[in-house]
């Protein structure tokens, strides 16, 4: 049996935009994830989020979750029985329409949501104290022109991101 050969470190500014994008997403996503633990939030996990969006306006059937998430009916079910379970949120009847139960974000998911948005905002302070405000105004302009560029932009604005496929 060969053994492979030692490969050179790889350096991030050989990477192109999207990787690099991509890895400084997911090290941003990792420092918030580690603040939520702190803050008594370990049990979100970073896919939880994909839900969430959907419930920041306001509550939403299982049928309109799973459409926005572009999933099953069945699968966004168990997402939300997931999260039902941790406390992030819970079903309530439909002011207008009994029949109708409507997922929304509980106390503690209100919580959490403020927590992720503390430290967010915490992160890019810290990166602006050490590269200075400009550099990541300059980068944020950047990377939302590359968005648009990619199609990605209307996604966002109507809080519809979903997982790569």
């Amino acid at each position: 049996m060969r053994a492979h050969a030692p490969r050179p470190d790889l350096d991030p500014a050989a990477l192109d935009v999207g990787h690099l994008a991509l890895f400084v997403g997911y090290a941003f996503a990792d420092a918030v994830m580690a603040a939520l633990g702190e803050a008594g939030f370990a049990d979100l996990r970073f896919s939880h989020g994909f839900l969430i969006q959907h419930l920041i306006e306001g509550g939403r059937t299982i049928g309109e979750l799973a459409q926005r998430m572009e999933m099953t009916q069945q699968g966004a079910s168990k997402a939300v029985a997931e999260l039902e379970a941790l406390h992030y949120v819970e079903r309530r009847t439909d002011d207008e329409d009994a029949r109708v139960r409507r997922v929304q974000l509980s106390t503690r998911g209100r919580e959490a949501l403020a927590a992720t948005r503390r430290a967010r905002e915490r992160l890019q302070r810290r990166l602006a104290s050490r590269t200075g405000d400009k550099t990541v105004k300059d980068a944020r302009r950047l990377l939302a022109r590359l968005l648009d560029e990619l199609g990605g932009t209307d996604a966002v604005r109507r809080r519809r991101v979903s997982a790569p496929r």
